[in-house]
């Protein structure tokens, strides 16, 4: 079930708000309610994968039980790490695995494996780390006692962030799950946040995506580098505004009944290192693998060599979790050399450079590696790229006024300004008129919010393209 979809706006929403607070009389109450529709959400993606997920949350809660016992604490852990990552290699990767195995096994000749052609279900890679987070955390603190299968079973099936993020750390949520209170002012800007995430999505994301599909269904040699460009600059909009979009949502819908889910972005078009990048992209997802991996690791404690040995590993695994693919590989370890050469002294010398260059240094890495994220095999990522740098001779090429005309570049534009925060800073200079209006007139944000969500709720409407992209991870 989409976010962005009918029967979710006006059918599951409203009928899980009027139970939580219509039935819910205390915190318990109000859980188990969350609980049972969360299991609802997940079920109407397939009863197969639902029951997967139904046994994970199972296994993971007898082994939090064992943990918290405080005996023989570390095997439960090691045996728990093991029994995720497995379920998560037996359906994200091994026909993947296979498909490397026959390649290997072909030039030597040997027997060929059979692929198992299991479908990839919703939101295990979210799930499992979740999950994996529940035990270190009960590991790394003992304070953290038994609590109840409901409590720890919506931890993880929390239908806001159940599918795609963000990753909620266990430590810095169950908090919440035992005790909080909901209000009115926190319920509102849920509701705010929510529309802004939609209207992300559906109105923006879903433009650009339609642009990139268009251009990138052909393949390099088809396009003028103009369009090549086109094809891009659509798709790093695209994903952005689509991830952070649904982040948005996940985020409001928390509030909406009273949790304070964490940040996913903040500006990551803004940043001026690739480092800077993976403190303002998919925050949890960078922050998990530091806290859980690259520390654990001995972090930049240890000698410079390992430590850039334990950064390509992060970026690696970085990589390998977006997909089973070597594409998504490749561009784990692009971001993650880029890190090494700007640790190895880049860095300070971007420091000592107009801010402006370090920008368009990392937008270009970042440009680049969306090219290998977005294609399916290396050699259509190279040839994409040259397109990029070499100029088009060819007139029977595919140009970009194949999908510019004046609505994209319209929505093209609004793109790139609210991704630069330039639609921010055009708010702010306009502080007496505007800015003001949005924080002290609840009517003008009030008509906002239903104007925006009103188009969006008619852009659906019209069947326009949907899919989230990180439903695919």
């Amino acid at each position: 079930m989409l976010f962005s979809s009918l029967i979710f706006l006006f059918f599951f929403l409203p009928i899980t708000i009027g139970l939580y607070y219509g039935l819910g009389r205390s915190t318990q109450q109000k859980n188990r309610i969350l609980l049972l529709l969360s299991a609802l959400f997940f079920a109407w993606g397939g009863p197969i994968h639902f029951l997967l997920f139904v046994v994970s949350v199972l296994i993971n809660y007898f082994l939090a039980l064992k943990i918290n016992a405080q005996i023989r604490k570390q095997s439960w852990l090691i045996t728990g790490v093991v029994v995720n990552l497995s379920i998560l290699i037996l359906f994200k990767y091994v026909d993947f695995l296979i498909g490397n195995w026959n390649l290997f096994a072909s030039v030597f000749n040997w027997n060929q494996l059979d692929y198992w052609g299991l479908s990839l279900p919703l939101g295990i890679s979210f799930y499992t780390f979740h999950q994996l987070s529940m035990l270190i955390d009960m590991y790394r603190s003992p304070q953290i006692r038994k609590i109840r299968f409901t409590e720890n079973a919506l931890y993880v099936a929390f239908f806001p962030q159940l599918i795609a993020g963000p990753i909620v750390r266990y430590k810095d949520i169950i908090d919440q799950i035992q005790q909080r209170k909901e209000n009115f002012t926190l319920f509102r800007s849920g509701i705010d946040r929510f529309v802004i995430g939609l209207s992300k999505k559906v109105i923006l994301a879903n433009s650009m995506g339609k642009i990139a599909d268009l251009l990138f269904a052909y393949s390099a040699s088809d396009l003028t580098t103009d369009a090549a460009w086109v094809a891009i600059i659509a798709y790093t909009l695209q994903v952005y505004f689509d991830f952070s979009g649904y982040s948005d949502m996940a985020i409001g819908l928390g509030r909406m009944f009273g949790f304070q889910l964490p940040e996913n972005f903040n500006l990551p078009y803004l940043a001026t290192t690739i480092q800077d990048f993976w403190r303002r992209w998919h925050i949890s997802l960078s922050s998990w693998f530091r806290d859980y991996v690259y520390i654990p690791l001995g972090g930049n404690r240890v000698s410079a060599s390992r430590t850039y040995v334990n950064l390509i590993i992060i970026f690696l695994l970085t990589g390998f979790w977006h997909g089973a693919s070597w594409t998504f590989v490749v561009w784990g370890i692009w971001h993650g050399l880029f890190l090494l050469v700007e640790r190895a002294g880049l860095r300070s010398i971007l420091d000592r450079m107009p801010k402006i260059i370090g920008w368009m240094y990392t937008l270009m890495v970042v440009l680049i590696g969306w090219v290998f994220f977005r294609v399916e095999t290396f050699s259509e990522g190279f040839e994409f790229v040259k397109k990029l740098f070499t100029p088009s001779t060819d007139f029977a090429a595919v140009n970009s006024a194949y999908v510019l005309n004046n609505e994209t570049i319209f929505l093209g534009a609004i793109s790139i300004l609210f991704s630069l925060n330039a639609g921010l800073s055009l708010i702010k200079n306009q502080e007496r008129l505007l800015l003001k209006w949005w924080e002290g007139s609840n009517y003008l944000r009030s008509a906002i919010v239903v104007f925006l969500f009103l188009y969006a709720v008619m852009v659906i409407n019209s069947g326009s393209y949907n899919p989230f992209i990180y439903f695919h991870f």
